[in-house]
């Protein structure tokens, strides 16, 4: 039965990890946590001259390189002069040269969040008016590639390690420790150790490249791991690696001095020191991403980051003890089963793992959602939501394991009685039975065991016959007998796994506990997945924040409607002066248009005549000519101005001062 079950576990880890692997693929890129709230000149802008510099405002404060800001010239040449530099709060600004031609210029900017996830981007805005540029937008992204996708995969791999290692290592400890002298169980927990290491030390590499270039090549720059070490994020992974050798030495402990220690006072006290010792590394280890990810961010740092640490920890303890159990149901030697005890001692150490993981889970829900709608509206609260599914599908089977652990100890006494029962008639039997009978074990037990009868007197008798063939002496005679002693044992040890295979409650408890497994295998992919995104209270401050900045930019009224200022000189006496187009609502169709003409003190002035002309050149429509009416002193009116078609559209303002003295000024501005 066991030959039948192990392909079957094999194919369904893999078929589990796959879909992990499928889930982590899916997922794309991750999404920047910081956004552009604002920027000067605005995306789209279309100014008169060339400013000394461009800034741009984000949604929180970002790490910026001498790199992170390039201003690009229609030909793809940069015109930008030093490097970024914090003007103010969010805002950050680079200065540009001086006489800069006009046409079409393009921004980039590649920063880190606070939350130490990479944000890119690029936009375009225009001197004069617009132009054709060699530039490419798109595909510009924070972590695309090949870096991308390595660095998305060092982050799982570091999550199941911690999980694996911290969860194995409690498993033991507090629920079965007789599992530290099992040795498939010691290499759970050492291969955690080893992946959360590895991964560790890759990621450390990988994060230079990943926030900057995203060049395979530059993985192994120096320079760059260099700069990442004086970063938040470097500091939380060389922190890791430090705790990682104080994790070894609790290891080494655990499955060495532990385990070889017989008096049951020395072992109590040691277990306490291990436990003191190893709550302490753990929550070390969890406080390395606590620190350095969404929870030191944004709202009542102060109270999430220590959250996260529990939550972090009773995941761990949760899904890597039951890791620990699901190979100790397996892979255990036959005279060290997991007794029932230690299964009902997990049960319960899952119970308050899973109570603390609602209440923490609760609390970050509330912190990185900010409020209902943002479950279904935002891509962290569908995530959150898919997580909270497998979290519910995974308490369901694990009600199940509990149930059948409760029936597991029911039968295990009887079991027991039985087996003791069946030994002594065995034992009867073959020193009783005359030659040729079957004895009461043959006929008791069943099938399996007849055979099993039937091997061990086989056995023996080929040892006996090997034994007559002996020379007699007395060394061969005790190595004989220590051969014999061995094959004795290892057929009692098979013949006490094939019983315990054969119960039913045991199996039902391993696939149960398989099952549970496989849903943490796929709950952990998309707990990895939502780390990497932004949170859903942030994605709607953002739009918030873009919203309100584009209403209010120098080209926008509050109410949508087209505001143009623009400056004229004619040349002759009070020629000086600033005209101002409001079109409400600047979209295709009818339009209220508003002119007003200011001295340069700001106070209202009456001129002979203003006129409007609006042109889309990208369709050689136009000039369509507006003649406002005078309403007040300085105030021109029209109503039903016809824009016929969205677009990029040249406003030219006509303003005659004296019957000589006239000039025509222009602006371009996006109407549709």
């Amino acid at each position: 039965m066991t030959q039948t079950i192990a392909p079957r576990v094999r194919t369904v880890v893999l078929l589990l990890l796959a879909a992990a692997c499928a889930l982590l693929v899916g997922a794309g890129p991750a999404s920047a946590h910081a956004a552009v709230t604002g920027s000067d000149p605005a995306r789209g802008a279309v100014v008169d001259k060339a400013p000394a510099r461009i800034s741009l405002t984000f949604s929180e404060q970002v790490a910026m390189s001498g790199d992170s800001l390039r201003v690009l010239d229609p030909e793809g040449k940069r015109v930008d002069t030093g490097g970024p530099s914090n003007v103010s709060g969010t805002t950050y600004a680079v200065r540009l040269h001086s006489g800069l031609p006009d046409g079409t210029y393009t921004v980039a900017y590649q920063v880190v969040s606070a939350d130490s996830h990479p944000v890119a981007g690029a936009y375009t805005f225009s001197i004069g008016a617009p132009s054709k540029t060699s530039v490419t937008v798109s595909g510009q992204t924070a972590d695309d590639g090949v870096v991308g996708w390595l660095y998305g995969l060092g982050r799982y791999v570091s999550y199941a390690g911690f999980i694996v290692m911290a969860g194995g290592a409690a498993f033991v400890l507090a629920c079965w420790p007789r599992g530290s002298g099992v040795r498939p169980v010691q290499r759970f927990v050492v291969s955690g150790w080893l992946a959360l290491t590895g991964a560790t030390l890759a990621l450390l590499l990988l994060r230079g490249s990943f926030t900057g270039s995203g060049k395979v090549a530059d993985i192994f720059d120096l320079s760059l791991l260099g700069q990442v070490l004086q970063t938040k994020t470097g500091a939380a992974l060389v922190s890791r690696l430090l705790l990682l050798a104080a994790a070894a030495l609790f290891i080494a402990v655990l499955f060495g001095a532990y385990d070889k220690r017989e008096d049951p006072q020395e072992k109590r006290d040691l277990t306490f020191g291990l436990a003191i010792g190893g709550v302490v590394v753990a929550a070390g280890l969890a406080a390395s991403w606590a620190m350095s990810e969404h929870a030191s961010v944004g709202l009542q740092a102060g109270i999430a980051m220590p959250v996260d640490v529990v939550h972090l920890l009773a995941v761990a303890a949760w899904l890597g003890g039951l890791g620990a159990l699901l190979v100790a149901l397996y892979r255990a030697p036959a005279d060290t089963p997991v007794d029932t005890s230690a299964v009902r001692r997990f049960s319960r150490l899952a119970f308050g793992s899973v109570l603390a993981l609602i209440a923490t889970g609760t609390y970050q829900s509330w912190r990185q959602l900010g409020s209902w709608s943002a479950f279904t509206d935002t891509r962290y609260g569908q995530l959150l939501l898919a997580k909270i599914a497998l979290a519910a599908l995974l308490v369901g089977v694990a009600w199940i394991s509990r149930r059948w652990t409760g029936r597991l100890a029911e039968t295990v006494p009887a079991a027991a009685e039985r087996e003791k029962a069946r030994v002594g008639a065995g034992a009867e039997a073959s020193g009783d039975a005359e030659p040729g009978g079957t004895g009461d074990d043959r006929t008791g037990a069943g099938p399996e065991a007849a055979t099993d009868t039937a091997t061990d007197t086989d056995t023996d008798a080929d040892a006996d016959a090997d034994a007559d063939e002996q020379p007699d002496s007395e060394p061969a005679d005790t190595e004989r007998a220590a051969q014999l002693a061995r094959q004795r044992a290892a057929r009692d040890a098979a013949r006490q796994k094939r019983l315990r295979d054969a119960d039913p409650d045991r199996l039902g408890l391993r696939r149960s506990v398989l099952a549970e497994a496989g849903i943490a295998v796929v709950l952990l992919a998309v707990t990895t997945v939502l780390t990497q995104t932004e949170p859903g209270r942030t994605e709607q401050e953002a739009k918030a924040a873009t919203s309100a900045s584009a209403s209010t930019s120098p080209d926008t009224g509050a109410s949508g409607a087209l505001t143009l200022n623009m400056p004229f000189d004619t040349g002759g006496k009070n020629g000086k002066g600033i005209v101002t187009v409001d079109l409400d609502p600047a979209r295709v169709g009818d339009n209220e248009m508003h002119v007003y003409v200011e001295r340069p003190d700001g106070q209202a002035f009456d001129i002979p005549e203003v006129k409007v002309d609006f042109t889309l050149k990208a369709k050689d429509i136009g000039p369509l000519p507006v003649v406002p009416d005078h309403l007040a002193t300085g105030h021109w009116s029209a109503n039903g101005v016809q824009i016929p078609m969205a677009g990029d559209w040249k406003v030219d303002v006509t303003v005659r001062t004296s019957d000589i003295d006239e000039v025509t000024v222009t602006k371009n501005a996006q109407i549709g």
